[in-house]
This record gives structure tokens, C-alpha cells and sequence, in this order.
């Protein structure tokens, strides 16, 4: 792609973003990062149920701490490790399900979040992972054992001060509604759909309010039409290009979700509610990939790169690249750690991190 006007005067902008947080660079005390979700922020839930969707093998995690697969859809660590690190917290998350963790490591990182889950209860059965209500519940059974630990008011402190990072929704459309899993095409049209999570969103906020949570930062829909896999099936009608009808669905549910965190925030003393500004930036990351030393924005470096993901990303395929920091994308649906790390620093030096 060739330098532009506009590509010069930008670029010190977004270089500036991506600078490493200083250590002081969080504006409120953070004693703990909370993580609800799917596979954008799964670190390794899904590798303790019987699930279908698992990510816990390589080619996954060999660029990890030790080269081991932990269960993120990644060849590293995804945006919550790197925002826990951001706050001081430590290197990665932990996944509230691993045996090798315990409640004195969830007391400052955990995270509930199950690859393959929605907003939509039914996206969850699928790929039979698990359900926001069911992490909701881990958290109540958290919330518990984190009394016990560190005292009823210390107890009570953390959850109140804690940042609460939420990434969900994608599957709800790619899983669930545009693959025509479930019957949920047949009940709304995309409008009224995108109209019914976010009044899931809604719900979610308003529980995690009455549980303590003031803090909650709420990643919107990045362009979902332009992940490889999306490219790949809808290649007949694109021609290789983003899905733009895809792209108009995540901008219009980003919308939604937008006013529902205004009127929120303007009705619920003390709530801290963001939403994480993702699309424009990952779009501008896809269509100036060079300024990050990305060689490719277009495919996944795992297999083809095309539609590869979970199982079908194996250490069996010839074709997976050799170095995946050229690469936006890992398989064919999840950014790499690098684009990740990207992410990452954009959205907490303007949304995750600016707590008071």
C-alpha cells in the first residue's frame, strides 16, 4: 500500500497510542482485572469442559511463555494479559477454571471467559462451551472464595475497584445467526437481533452493577466481515474483500451498544461503563498493516490461513508461517499476539485504562 498524506500526518497520532503505557499511566487504583467473554479472551476455560471448541495444543501458544499451548486462540498472549501487565497486575491471566491456579492468583487476574459463548445463550450451545449466565455464576462462586481469602471489606474493595473487561459478541453473528445454526434467523431480522443483545448487554451490565462491578469496560465488534474466515465463505461475493454487510451489522450493534452504556452510565450512581472503540482502529491496522510491519492482513498464519481454526489448526499443516509477527491474524478468525499487543495498548491508553 503506498504512503498518503494522510497516512504522514497520522502516523505520529497512532504511534503515540501504541507507546507502552507508562507504569503511572492508569489514572485510579486497579487491584484486580476481571475478564468475561469468548475466545478473544479465553485463557484456557474451555480446555476444562467437554467442549468442542479447544485451543490447547500447537501450533497454539508456541510463541507463549515456554512455548506451551495454555488454551488462547492465539501464538501468545491475547489483549487481557497485556492489559493485566499494563496495570502492574502480572504478566497473563489465568483462566478460573485451571487447576494450577489458585485464589491467591484470582485475587488480582481472572478470567471467566469460554471460547465459542455469546451474548445469546443459544451461540453458547453451539459448540456446547460455556454460557455468560454460567460464567456469571463462576464469578458469584468467586466472589465467595475471594471473601474467605481476603476478608469481607478488603473483599469488597477489590471487586468494587477492579477493572472488569468484557469481550464478547462476534459469535453471536459468524456462530450463531449468519451460519444458521440456530433458529434465531428464522425469529429476527439482523436489526431486531442486534436490538436483542443488546438488551442482553443491558442485563449483563445492570447484574454485574448489583454484584459490586463499577468499572467495566465493554470491547465493541471489530469489522468481523474482513477475518479470513469470513473472506474465505463469502469469497464468491466479495471476491476476497471485507464482508462490508458484516462490517454494517458490528458498526450498527457498536451503535446500539453505545446508547445503552449512555443511558446507563446517566441512571447508575458511580458506574464507570466504556465502550472499547475497536472497529475504526482494527480497520485502520488492516488497511495500513505496513506501519506495523505486517506483511499480511488478509490471511492467518496458521494452515491456509484461510479457515482454519480451533482443531483444524494443527502442527500437521505445512503452510503455517514461520514468523507470526507478519501476520494480522493467527488462524482464521483471532489476531496474533502482536496485533494483539497493538490492540491492546490502543484500547487501554484510551478506553480500559482511563478509569478514575
Amino acid at each position: 500500500m503506498r504512503w498518503t498524506i494522510m497516512n504522514l500526518l497520522l502516523l505520529p497520532l497512532m504511534m503515540f497510542w501504541l507507546l507502552p503505557p507508562p507504569k503511572n499511566a492508569a489514572t485510579a487504583e486497579v487491584p484486580a482485572i476481571i475478564v468475561f467473554g469468548d475466545s478473544t479472551v479465553d485463557t484456557g476455560n474451555n480446555n476444562r469442559i467437554s467442549a468442542l471448541l479447544k485451543s490447547n495444543f500447537r501450533p497454539y501458544g508456541r510463541d507463549f511463555m515456554g512455548g506451551k499451548p495454555t488454551g488462547r486462540f492465539s501464538n501468545g498472549r491475547l489483549a487481557t494479559d497485556f492489559y493485566s501487565e499494563f496495570y502492574g497486575l502480572g504478566p497473563f491471566v489465568p483462566a478460573y477454571l485451571d487447576p494450577k491456579y489458585g485464589i491467591e492468583d484470582f485475587a488480582t487476574r481472572v478470567c471467566f471467559a469460554s471460547a465459542g459463548s455469546g451474548l445469546d445463550n443459544a451461540t453458547a450451545n453451539v459448540l456446547s462451551v460455556i454460557p455468560l449466565r454460567m460464567q456469571v455464576q463462576y464469578y458469584k462462586e468467586y466472589q465467595t472464595r475471594l471473601k474467605s481469602y481476603l476478608g469481607e471489606e478488603k473483599a469488597k474493595h477489590t471487586l468494587r475497584e477492579a477493572a472488569y473487561v468484557i469481550s464478547i459478541g462476534t459469535n453471536d453473528f459468524i456462530e450463531n445467526y449468519f451460519a444458521y445454526t440456530t433458529d434465531r434467523y428464522m425469529q429476527f431480522t439482523v436489526g431486531e437481533y442486534v436490538d436483542f443483545l443488546a438488551g442482553l448487554a443491558r442485563d449483563f451490565f445492570e447484574e454485574l452493577y448489583a454484584l459490586g462491578a463499577r468499572k467495566i469496560g465493554f470491547t465493541g465488534l471489530g469489522p468481523i466481515g474482513c477475518v479470513p474466515l469470513e473472506r474465505s465463505l463469502n469469497f464468491i461475493t466479495t471476491a476476497g474483500s471485507c464482508m462490508e454487510e458484516y462490517n454494517e451489522v458490528a458498526r450498527d450493534f457498536n451503535a446500539k451498544l453505545q446508547a445503552v452504556i449512555d443511558e446507563l452510565c446517566a441512571t447508575l450512581p458511580g458506574i464507570q461503563l466504556k465502550l472499547a472503540p475497536v472497529y475504526d482502529f482494527f480497520v485502520y491496522v488492516l488497511q495500513n498493516g505496513f506501519l506495523y510491519g505486517f506483511e499480511n492482513v488478509e490471511f492467518g498464519c496458521c494452515a491456509t490461513g484461510t479457515i482454519e481454526v480451533g482443531y483444524t489448526c494443527n502442527e500437521l499443516s505445512p503452510f503455517t508461517c514461520p514468523d507470526a509477527s507478519k501476520y494480522v491474524f493467527w488462524d482464521a478468525v483471532h489476531p496474533t499476539e502482536k496485533a494483539g499487543q497493538i490492540i491492546a495498548a490502543y484500547l487501554f491508553n484510551t478506553t480500559v485504562g482511563q478509569f478514575q
